[in-house]
């Protein structure tokens, strides 16, 4: 974290201007302008003479390798400059993906270097970087040396006329020797109060100027938005597989602990009462009896676990109908409003679907509300939806709770949860989901 300008203890109330100039922010980010220029200069020299080699050994086969070779230096070059741009300018920027070579071999690995966009990319750095590190290496260091310079004017003014037989700095002068002196009190006082303005002014200019190195570090030398994206998708398909699996784990259980001993159960009734028919054919009817009970529970368990996985309801008549059925299985009475033009998409319907369960369950269990409401609208290209209640709040998505598994299940569909929760409540939670039409 950046403290540079960070509030001041209670009791110190000298003002972010005037601390700027001597904050450890400021000074860091004018050593890495004054540094600019001289690796610049390399990385410049450096760039024009691997297209130069490159390009003129084109005509022959070596060409090829000196020009990836070159490449290769260049990403090397900017592992440099983010590691300096990390230490001086606090910015932390990802490393870009790796040369992955398709075949074996050295051939392999040219022909990925070449291919390879970051690998250019570092290259268009290295040219670009070189005219903006000159000027704002030229434009920081006069004005810093000049507002420091005048600040500190009535400290070193002895000098002229002790060693140059002057009173002061010059400010013109003609050729019949009339001469213009900053000499007097007034005039060091007054040129003092302009260096002054200039050192003040000097820490939100350098900032600027390290934001321009900021945005070109960022878009060259960092991974490419794809390769973010693609990263992105990959971490979200590991949720949805997780959470696939832990599905088909949850299913399965349900299965084994319940319809399935249930209906083990039921057979054993049975054959028993096939035992007793002849015997006890009273005793065998109670057993069937007691056996067509069990059949009902089955059957029940049998619904919801189906319900669970794709309700019916939400296949034949939409998601209006199906989150109302929730609504009346709630513990706590539930007001549902639903307001879409057309049908989403059935990924997009059941995720809304399961989202309001889960936080539907969350209500029954955890809110102690006595009243709660499910919204669900269109707008633009997202599918919205917001869940309130007026329990006890404190709901949040903090890391081992259910609803940061909610908002992982709901990212990885590029979706989004926001709660609102303050402790008393009321608690509002919102979802968007990308709108995919039937």
């Amino acid at each position: 974290m950046d403290t540079a300008y960070a509030p001041q203890p209670r009791g110190s109330h000298v003002p972010v201007g005037l601390r700027a100039p001597f904050s450890g922010r400021t000074w860091r980010e004018f050593l890495y302008l004054f540094l600019s220029l001289p690796i610049a200069s390399v990385m410049f020299s450096y760039a024009i003479a691997v297209i130069s080699l490159g390009a003129g050994l084109l005509i022959t086969f070596l060409g090829i390798p000196v020009l990836a070779g070159g490449l290769a230096g260049c990403r090397a070059l900017g592992v440099l400059e983010r590691g300096r741009a990390r230490a001086l300018l606090g910015l932390e920027v990802a490393e870009p993906e790796p040369v992955r070579a398709a075949k074996p071999g050295l051939m392999g690995w040219i022909g990925a270097v070449l291919k390879s966009g970051v690998s250019w990319r570092h290259l268009l750095y290295s040219f670009f970087h070189f005219p903006w590190a000159l000027f704002s290496f030229v434009f920081s260091t006069t004005f810093w040396a000049v507002g420091w310079s005048l600040l500190a004017y009535p400290l070193w003014r002895w000098t002229f006329p002790t060693y140059l037989g002057v009173p002061g700095i010059q400010m013109w002068g003609d050729v019949d020797g009339n001469r213009f002196y900053l000499d007097t009190p007034v005039e060091i006082g007054s040129i003092s109060a302009v260096g002054l303005l200039l050192v003040l002014a000097g820490p939100w200019l350098i900032h600027g100027l390290t934001q321009v190195d900021r945005v070109m570090v960022r878009g060259l030398l960092g991974p490419s938005s794809l390769a973010g994206r693609v990263s992105e998708l990959e971490s979200d398909r590991g949720v949805v597989v997780d959470t696939a699996a832990a599905d088909l784990r949850r299913i399965e259980r349900d299965l084994h602990d319940g319809a399935q001993a249930r209906l083990v159960s039921l057979a054993m009734d049975l054959g028993l009462a096939k035992e007793k028919l002849a015997e006890d054919p009273d005793a065998a009817v109670r057993m069937v009896d007691e056996a067509h009970g069990e059949v009902k529970i089955a059957l029940q368990e049998l619904r919801d676990l189906a319900r669970g996985i794709h309700p019916a309801i939400l296949t034949d008549r939409g998601l209006g109908p199906a989150l109302s059925a929730l609504a009346a299985r709630c513990t706590v009475p539930v007001a549902v409003t639903v307001d879409l033009d057309s049908r989403p998409a059935a990924a997009i319907e059941g995720i809304a679907y399961f989202t309001v369960s889960e936080l539907l369950q969350n209500v029954s269990k955890h809110s102690r509300a006595t009243h709660a409401t499910v919204d669900v609208w269109h707008s633009t290209d997202r599918i919205m939806l917001q869940v309130t209640d007026n329990g006890r709040g404190g709901a949040s998505t903090a890391t081992g709770g259910g609803l940061a598994g909610l908002a992982e299940r709901l990212g990885s569909v590029d979706g989004l949860l926001v709660v609102e929760s303050p402790n008393g409540g009321p608690t509002s939670i919102s979802a968007e989901l990308p709108w995919r039409s039937q």
